[in-house]
């Protein structure tokens, strides 16, 4: 935690820093599954390839994985008090 940073502005960083990669691989995510419904067709039973209730939840899910990983730890480095920080190293 940096100098002068507020707890908010460390959470949204560290947030913001561990989501990009999530929604980028979201976005490929998706595309690349509509691209493929011809392969995809072959492996899903009873489930349309470009279910949107299907794609939907599992996006909602993946994000809120990926928002749980970068949440915890940001949330613990705000909870470290700097000079403590600097006085270990």
């Amino acid at each position: 935690m940096a100098l002068g940073a507020q707890k908010s502005d460390v959470l949204r960083l560290v947030i913001g820093q561990g989501m990009r990669p999530v929604f980028i691989g979201i976005a490929a995510g998706l595309a690349s599954a509509v691209v493929l419904t011809r392969v995809m067709s072959t492996l899903l039973f009873g489930v349309r390839p470009t279910d949107p209730m299907t794609l939907t939840a599992i996006t909602f899910l993946l994000a809120t994985v990926a928002f749980q990983a970068c949440y915890l730890p940001a949330r613990r480095a705000t909870k470290i008090d700097p000079l403590v920080a600097l006085r270990y190293e």
